[in-house]
């Protein structure tokens, strides 16, 4: 597995890591714990050394799936989670990203990892009620203190960025980013990136399943799959939206490819400092995944893309509108 670095921070990581998140969260089933666990494993042996999940998941229970897997490897992967939400009953209940709901959350992290230090350590989503700077200085704290090793921000706004790496540097920022969701390239973010030093990892970059072309109008979601509540997967919007699929298949037809491996291939050619992290359930999807690090998509290749996607109208905004409001703050 090809290896990149997240900016300038010196944080090595595999091309493309592993979104650990639907493997018991959000997409309404669950695999078992010890199916869980040797997939992640699956993972390593093929290579992937970045591992990516949040206290969220779950809620909980997915970092300690998490660090279970890795428990063998440690010193070999990378491990990224995520805090920024307060929970009552056991279930996620609004944002708070306090400093001490940061240590607790860290403290807490940890403890379900099995593991003495957070590689990468997010804030989930920017808190409008904490300033930006004191979120920073609880997370230089941590580091101080041994317990994190890297700060990032997923899906945060350009202005935000700079904000809190004038506190503490960030070294990542994670943020939603495929063929279908184009927003970082016109934010600022890929700005701020270069002009910092900073890594961007994409999730969701195969656009929650859509873009592995498995998905129509005729696909039937449960009403306990997160995706459910997107406007780009409703029956019209994904009829609309196939045009987008066709695009992939063409290109991929002449590389003996799949369209999620040109998705994946396509978002590696943007950037060397960027690393998407795609989730799956199957080990042949994994495998599949990591076959495209090694597509190489030509100038012609990515002129055509670019020339057919232009022509194409993304139907459907990628999330509802209250949680629009949470992101690019």
């Amino acid at each position: 597995m090809k290896k990149r670095m997240l900016g300038k921070s010196g944080l090595e990581v595999s091309a493309l890591g592993f979104g650990c998140m639907g493997l018991n969260f959000g997409y309404g089933t669950a695999l078992g714990t010890p199916e869980s666990v040797k997939l992640i494993r699956d993972a390593v042996d093929r290579g992937v050394t970045f591992f990516d999940t949040a206290e969220v998941y779950g809620p909980f229970t997915n970092e300690e799936i998490v660090g279970e897997a890795l428990k063998p490897v440690r010193d070999q992967v990378v491990i990224a989670t995520k805090f920024g939400f307060r929970f009552e009953d056991g279930k996620q209940a609004g944002l708070d990203s306090r400093p001490e709901t940061i240590r607790a959350a860290a403290e807490a992290s940890l403890k379900r990892l099995g593991v003495d230090v957070i590689d990468l350590l997010y804030q989930h989503r920017v808190d409008p009620e904490v300033p930006i700077e004191d979120v920073a200085g609880a997370v230089k704290d941590l580091i101080d203190a041994g317990k994190v090793r890297h700060f990032g921000l997923s899906e945060p706004g350009a202005a935000t960025v700079r904000r809190a790496h004038s506190v503490q540097p960030v070294t990542a920022l994670q943020n939603e980013y495929s063929l279908w969701t184009r927003g970082p390239e016109t934010n600022g973010i890929p700005e701020a990136c270069e002009e910092l030093g900073i890594g961007l990892v994409a999730y969701s970059p195969l656009g929650k399943g859509f873009l592995t072309g498995a998905m129509s109008k005729n696909t039937k979601i449960g009403e306990k799959d997160f995706r459910s509540i997107l406007p780009r997967f409703t029956p019209e919007a994904m009829e609309k939206n196939q045009a987008l699929i066709d695009l992939l298949k063409r290109i991929a037809a002449d590389k003996d490819a799949t369209p999620a491996q040109i998705a994946l291939a396509w978002l590696l050619s943007r950037k060397p400092w960027i690393v998407p992290i795609p989730g799956t359930t199957k080990l042949h999807r994994l495998e599949e995944n990591l076959g495209a690090a090694e597509i190489e998509l030509t100038v012609a290749d990515l002129t055509e893309v670019e020339r057919a996607a232009s022509e194409i109208r993304v139907e459907g905004e990628r999330y509802p509108e209250q949680l629009m409001k949470t992101v690019g703050r």
